[in-house]
């Protein structure tokens, strides 16, 4: 099976959809529901995606704007 390929909008959309998964499940209460496996696999891509920690940075401010509806 082929992986897919991400260039230019399309990567910066799968950027930031991760950023905001991350942020969604880590807001969940922890308990049986929480998908904690999927936080680390989330980090674990994030960590292979991004070029560095300032790229990542201001994904996950882009994403902390989008989800509390503005400056925090």
């Amino acid at each position: 099976m082929a992986m897919a390929t991400f260039e230019k909008r399309d990567l910066h959309l799968v950027k930031k959809v991760l950023c905001l998964s991350v942020l969604v499940i880590e807001r969940q209460a922890e308990g049986p529901f929480r998908p904690d496996s999927d936080i680390t696999d989330l980090k674990d891509l994030a960590d292979r995606l991004f070029s560095g920690d300032a790229e990542f940075s201001h994904y996950m401010r882009s994403a902390h704007l989008i989800l509390n509806g503005g400056p925090v």
